[in-house]
């Protein structure tokens, strides 16, 4: 699927799969603990896990039912309830809650009135219908609030609770540290991806110099070279507000690291194992990541260099939708979905590699660029202000590239995720960059 022209009847089905993908995976997300688990809030930046299954129909059903359909509220009195604007994450829990099986038989209620406006829904007419716009909204809006889900299960005590199968072994990586991204223009954003959301809206052009950015994102074993050599105690390396934090907090390490022994552990899904050596490294804030780069002499991409590095074909001379090319993801391409429960080794998916030869742009781990989330120019929201507009021009910083916990539905060479750059709790990695010098651009033709 290409574009607002692809066939209707094949966005239908395409709709109706995303849709039962994405509710099959909250089954699985709200099934495998008990009632008292999804009832308890894990981490105070986190939501109770039932708040996060009633909020998913609740948004469902305001889209789906009354927006696209036109039909009367089910449950207008739990509206406030599950506004993510009326109540912070931390009060969540002293609110009146559906309890479980509540929350379940109203999600279940409500998807099944959904299929039915979704068999019924013309796609065309309306700004919200077109190309099952809502649809895919919804979609992806279920499959974000898994991932969320997915980061509270990783930081609640207890035993394990989901498994997964590792990604495939693959020969480690010997390729080039670094790749050129050659200067010039190219398109940014997009104006024809029929479900991307409005901050990836529209395309335009965007001039960027010729840098160098890693082949992969950076692993824990160099991410542990800089705690050893002091990365941790050394303001050199971190911005003010950073450095406040690190001092506050006594950071030492990622999130769920623990030296033991002699050796770096990590706690993993209620599991305890060492740190994996060829895992891009997790957990990190801007912060650390920032600190990193400046240590490594380095600096992190800017969002407009990252989405060059993942999009650009030089032969062709144009932007793709992926690394890849135009193609949906495959499980060849990109670890996505939680079809794994951790990032494969750096390196790995050489189908998913860019013309350029960077690899694991898309999946793995979501990468922090240096940008401030802001809008493109032409930004128009829609369908709703909070989504993304009310989050312009804070301290949030961009995140690319989606991680294994992030559903294809939801990542696009497009995609735009932000965060504040003190949050750890998520799937977050990164890659380095740096400037071409004069002579190596020269050396190249970059310039």
């Amino acid at each position: 699927m290409t574009g607002s022209t692809a066939d209707p009847e094949a966005l239908r089905e395409r709709a109706l799969a995303a849709l039962l993908a994405a509710r099959d995976r909250t089954t699985l997300l709200t099934t495998c603990v008990e009632d008292t688990e999804l009832t308890a809030q894990h981490s105070p930046l986190m939501s109770p896990l039932v708040w996060d299954l009633a909020h998913i129909g609740n948004q469902e059903e305001q889209w789906l039912l009354r927006a696209v359909a036109g039909r009367d509220a089910m449950r207008p009195e739990i509206d406030a309830l599950y506004d993510a604007f009326e109540h912070p994450r931390a009060e969540r829990p002293s609110l009146p809650l559906l309890a479980p099986a509540e929350a379940r038989g109203y999600a279940a209620e409500v998807r099944g009135r959904a299929l039915d406006v979704l068999e019924r829904t013309p796609f065309h007419g309306t700004a919200l219908t077109e190309a099952g716009f809502a649809f895919g909204m919804i979609a992806q809006h279920e499959q974000q609030h898994d991932e969320t889900m997915l980061i509270t299960h990783q930081l609640r005590s207890g035993p394990t609770a989901l498994t997964a199968p590792d990604p495939e072994p693959c020969a480690p990586f010997t390729g080039p540290p670094e790749v050129l991204v050659p200067g010039g223009p190219f398109t940014m954003g997009t104006s024809t991806e029929p479900w991307a959301l409005d901050n990836e809206r529209p395309a335009h052009h965007r001039l960027v110099p010729p840098f160098f950015i890693d082949t992969t994102p950076v692993t824990n074993a160099a991410y542990q070279r800089f705690i050893d050599d002091g990365g941790y105690d050394d303001e050199r390396w971190w911005a003010p507000e950073g450095w406040a934090m690190v001092r506050q907090n006594r950071l030492r390490a990622p999130l769920f690291w623990r030296h033991e022994g002699g050796r770096w552990l990590r706690r993993h899904f209620g599991t305890v194992e060492p740190v994996p050596a060829d895992e891009p490294v997790l957990h990190v804030s801007w912060y650390e990541a920032d600190a990193y780069a400046r240590w490594a002499g380095r600096r992190l991409p800017s969002e407009e260099e990252w989405e060059k590095a993942a999009r650009y074909d030089p032969v062709a001379d144009r932007s793709m939708r992926y690394p890849w090319g135009d193609a949906d993801p495959t499980p060849e391409r990109a670890n996505l979905g939680q079809r794994h429960l951790r990032p494969a080794p750096a390196g790995s998916y050489p189908a998913g590699e860019s013309p350029l030869g960077v690899r694991q742009l898309i999946g793995d781990a979501w990468e922090w660029t240096s940008s401030g989330f802001l809008p493109y120019p032409g930004f128009s929201a829609f369908p709703y202000r909070e989504y993304s507009d009310v989050f312009f021009g804070g301290d949030y910083k961009v995140l690319r590239g989606g991680a294994f916990s992030v559903d294809a539905v939801a990542c696009r060479g497009t995609f735009r995720n932000w965060d504040h750059p003190v949050r750890r709790q998520i799937f977050s990695g990164f890659r380095t960059a740096r400037d071409v010098g004069p002579a190596e651009a020269a050396a190249a033709g970059a310039l």
